[in-house]
Order: C-alpha cells, then sequence, then structure tokens
C-alpha cells in the first residue's frame, strides 16, 4: 500500500470527465485510505487548458474556423491572459471532419483573442494548441494581431501539445481535419510559402522548431512573433507548481480516456510518465482503455523516457467498457483505491 504524498495529475477523460473532476475522484480514494493527496488536473495545451488553470473569465465574439461568428471563452487574470486555440478556430467549432473545410479554415479567431487580450492590458498571454481545425500556419492569426510590434513586446508562450515541426503540419494531421491527399500537398506547399515569408519578415526560420507545426502550423506563426514554445504538459505542471511537490511524493496517478502510441508524443500521460522518472517516484495511469499493441508504435526514446517507467490499468478491463463510460468517476475512484491498496 502507498503510505506517502500521492499526485493526482490526470487529463481529461474525453466527453465523460474534465481533468478537475477526474483529479478530485482520485483524491477521494486517496481520503478514504488516509493518504494525502495533492490534485493537480493536467491539460497538454489543448482543450481543458483554460479549465485546469481556474477557468474562464471573459468571452469574446471572434471570426470562427470557417468565418462565421463564434463565442469563444478565455482568461485574464494579473495581467496573464489564457487563450485556447481550440475555442475559436478548433476542429469541434468547425462542425467536425467531415463539416470542415480543410483548405480553408482558418486561425483568424485565434488572432482576435491575441489582439483583444493585448487591448486588455495582458502582458503575457499563454495560447494553447491542440484540437485546431486549421492548417493556414498561422497566417489568419497573424493578419488579425492589429499591432504585430506591440505583441513582440509582451511575452507569448505556446503550449504545444506535440513536436510537430511546421512543414509536416500537413502530413501528419491534415487528414484528421477532412484533407484528402491532394489537400495534404497543397497545404504543403502553402506551408513552404508561409514559412518563407516569415523568414523574410521576422528574420525566424520555422520550418524546424520542435512545435512550429502544432494547431496547422500556429506555433511557427507564434514563434515569428517572438513567442516561446514549450511543452504544453511542463507549462501546466510549472503553472500549478507539481514539480514542487514531488520531493515529497511517493505516487503520481495519471491518466486519459484511451490510451495509444499518442499518448507519449507530448500528450499529458507521455509527459506526466517523463516528470515521474525524472523525479524516481512511481507512476500509474488509470485510462479508460488501451489500443491493442500500442507499445508497437512507439519509438525506443518513447519508451526508455516515459513508456517503460508507467503503469498502467484499465477502467474497461477492470470494471467493464459500458461501466467506464457510464459511470466514468466511479471507476476512477475504483482504480485509483485499487492503485493505492492493491486489492
Amino acid at each position: 500500500m502507498a503510505r506517502g504524498l500521492v499526485i493526482a495529475a490526470p487529463n481529461a477523460f474525453k466527453g465523460t470527465a474534465t481533468a478537475s473532476k477526474a483529479a478530485a475522484a482520485i483524491g477521494h480514494a486517496c481520503w478514504e485510505v488516509g493518504l494525502d493527496c495533492v490534485e493537480i488536473p493536467m491539460s497538454d495545451g489543448g482543450d481543458g487548458l483554460i479549465e485546469v488553470l481556474g477557468g474562464a473569465n471573459r468571452t469574446t465574439t471572434v471570426t470562427g474556423p470557417l468565418g462565421d461568428p463564434i463565442d469563444a471563452a478565455w482568461q485574464l487574470r494579473g495581467g496573464t491572459a489564457v487563450i485556447e486555440m481550440a475555442t475559436a478556430s478548433g476542429l469541434v467549432a468547425a462542425g467536425g471532419t467531415e463539416a470542415n473545410d480543410p483548405i480553408g479554415a482558418s486561425t483568424t479567431g485565434t488572432g482576435e483573442l491575441i489582439d483583444k487580450a493585448l487591448d486588455a492590458g495582458a502582458t503575457r498571454i499563454i495560447v494553447g494548441l491542440g484540437g485546431s481545425a486549421t492548417t493556414d500556419g498561422g497566417l489568419g492569426a497573424m493578419r488579425a494581431v492589429t499591432a504585430l510590434a506591440r505583441a513582440r513586446r509582451v511575452e507569448i508562450i505556446a503550449a504545444c501539445d506535440v513536436e510537430t515541426t511546421f512543414l509536416d503540419a500537413a502530413e501528419i494531421f491534415a487528414p484528421q481535419k477532412g484533407a484528402t491527399a491532394a489537400h495534404v500537398k497543397l497545404l504543403t506547399r502553402r506551408l513552404e510559402r508561409i514559412a518563407q515569408m516569415y523568414s523574410e519578415e521576422f528574420q525566424i526560420d520555422v520550418r524546424n522548431l520542435p512545435g512550429s507545426g502544432a494547431a496547422g502550423g500556429l506555433g511557427g506563426a507564434l514563434a515569428a512573433l517572438g513567442a516561446r514554445l514549450t511543452s504544453g504538459v511542463e507549462l501546466v505542471a510549472d503553472e500549478l507548481d507539481l514539480f514542487d511537490h514531488l520531493e515529497a511524493a511517493e505516487l503520481i496517478i495519471t491518466g486519459e480516456g484511451r490510451l495509444d502510441a499518442t499518448s507519449f508524443a507530448g500528450k499529458v500521460v507521455g509527459g506526466v510518465a517523463e516528470i515521474a522518472l525524472d523525479a524516481g517516484v512511481r507512476c500509474v495511469a488509470i485510462v479508460g482503455d488501451e489500443a491493442p499493441g500500442w507499445r508497437d508504435d512507439l519509438t525506443d526514446h518513447q519508451r526508455r523516457s516515459a513508456a517503460d517507467h508507467l503503469e498502467v490499468m484499465s477502467m474497461s478491463e477492470l470494471v467493464g467498457n459500458e461501466h467506464a463510460i457510464a459511470q466514468p468517476l466511479d471507476a476512477i475512484e475504483t482504480a485509483a483505491r485499487l492503485v493505492l491498496t492493491g486489492s
């Protein structure tokens, strides 16, 4: 049985439980068995970033990914703005893959949110890059920022959920946004032209920057504005003081809805497992289910840095898939109790 401090650091279980509720379920299991727990709900910079950082307190009508007006929630506290590009330029906002226009979808609304944050006096802007409908290289956002010089004077942090580079954004992610093979070729050529434009205008080569391909190249556009591209997992861990608790921790419990190879490519489970490994702390992931053969799709580095260190508990195997979906918080708590007690 675990005896020391437990850190509950799950991602959202998409469609069933927010990260905060999942962390609370793990925390309740700790309370039941008499263990101290610190709840640190996590995000990789995609959906849920604002929620784990305290929730939205502003809403602005901006241009949606397909050009229609859309109400986008964001946060401004103490001079720091937090923006999720998915709220303004996301695939869900576009109506999903089949409704999306993979060529025309634009990050304009995200740029409008950045502009609004600047007008409101933000001196630090965190932009979460995940869940995008777009592969416009961030050009829509760049054009929507009315005073680029002003934007370059504030601290902009791009929270990336992938390490993909700029010119690979179309090939890797555009098919998920509705692009055909012909679209991918067209979009890649467009990204090449946009990268050249950024190089000429801002004197920065965004093509090979890790994370520059996040959100269809929005990462590269923000880098051209002077943004720091960083792991969304590490940013959230730092913002919520996860690192401060590691010395006292005996166990970290993370989790997500479905575990597969992508969980170790900039996502929460892999990122938390790597943090735990570096700190010498046991790490367990509670997941809805596991993709068959996911370990076979990992790189050697992903295995060594995270996956080989991680223990996995599948809720669908533990309580059955139907219960795991219908009662996710109960399933998470049941799984956490088993992790903590071994029975």
